[in-house]
């Protein structure tokens, strides 16, 4: 298989103003949208994060389709003809840049009304490129620290550019407000329902930014070993460290040498457990949580909805990840 790649995107922020919006009207108008023979707005999201924002604002007056099936790896995703071909008949087309290289190839060519990049919504940043560059040891007894390294781990990643924006509630609510903006300029109709939504996620989004912000304020140690380093944002906003064993690549595989330093950073900052996700094999993490006499346990990205996610959607899967991460973390 071959590596993913991660394409750069520029790093924006004030996500909440409209003019942020990627938006291309056909034909060089501005005109809202022609919505389907059932008068709702057809929104095509490219995989689950994107999904649940465009069900969360759209409410009633959105068809909701999604490129990327529940259980499928989405960076890894590949279109079927027929799926490029409806592109273009969209009302809106909601994606996020750097995630899904086909889904962004099929996108540029689609012409679609309304196009909304997700990565243009908020700041996307990198979190480093070489394993162990920048890594700073948590201190005995953990709780914050000021001036410590959360940038040095995203191993596999060319571009150092971390596109997981969703799994930082505050960088998730930017976005949503972004999309609102959207739906209202391709929909002007309902856009009062719209913005009403939006506010409502947005508040539930600063709720769980606050039991995070709680929840992890005081704990044994702030590192914590991942398959897959998709929370460097997370990990960013409360503090945190993340290891990443394969980097930002799910599927790569790590060097020896990768697998010797984080054995030692699991020894010198008291890491408990190694993280895996549902929706890629657990076999490296539960190798080396044996070796190291570690724990495991579930750290969801988030990109998928399975049988084995624990919640029904966005908001419950990430309280289970909060209550993973203040088991293996200490939190007092």
């Amino acid at each position: 298989m071959n590596v993913r790649r991660l394409i750069p995107t520029t790093a924006v922020t004030g996500a909440v103003a409209l003019g942020l919006l990627t938006l291309s009207a056909c034909g060089g108008t501005s005109d809202a949208a022609d919505k389907g023979s059932d008068g709702k707005l057809d929104v095509v999201a490219s995989f689950y994060p994107m999904q649940y924002l465009a069900e969360q604002i759209g409410g009633g007056h959105v068809a909701v389709r999604t490129l990327t099936a529940p259980g499928v790896e989405p960076h890894d995703l590949e279109l079927k003809p027929r799926q490029i071909g409806e592109l273009a008949d969209a009302d809106v087309l909601l994606y996020l840049k750097g995630i899904q290289p086909a889904v962004d190839d099929a996108i540029a060519q689609a012409g679609a009304k309304n196009t909304v990049d997700a990565a243009t919504l908020t700041s996307v940043e990198g979190h480093g490129a070489e394993a162990g560059e920048g890594h700073d040891h948590a201190e005995e007894g953990g709780g914050s620290h000021e001036g410590d390294s959360h940038e040095g781990h995203d191993h596999g990643s060319e571009s150092g550019i971390d596109p997981h924006v969703w799994l930082d509630p505050v960088k998730y609510a930017e976005v949503a407000e972004g999309v609102g903006a959207a739906f209202a300029k391709a929909d002007p109709d309902h856009a009062p329902d719209y913005k009403a939504n939006t506010a409502a996620l947005v508040k539930k989004l600063g709720a769980l930014d606050t039991e995070f912000e709680t929840g992890l304020k005081n704990t044994a140690t702030r590192t914590f070993i991942t398959t897959h380093s998709a929370f460097g944002h997370l990990a960013e906003r409360y503090h945190l460290e993340q290891e990443g064993i394969s980097g930002l690549d799910p599927e790569s595989e790590p060097s020896p040498a990768r697998i010797k330093e984080l054995q030692d950073v699991a020894k010198a900052d008291k890491v408990s457990t190694v993280f895996f996700e549902t929706l890629a094999s657990d076999k490296t993490a539960k190798t080396l949580a044996a070796d190291t006499g570690l724990k495991t346990d579930v750290l969801d990205p988030l990109e998928g909805i399975t049988d084995k996610s624990r919640g029904a959607d966005y908001v419950e899967v990430m309280r289970s990840n909060l209550a993973a991460l203040k088991t293996a973390l200490g939190a007092k």
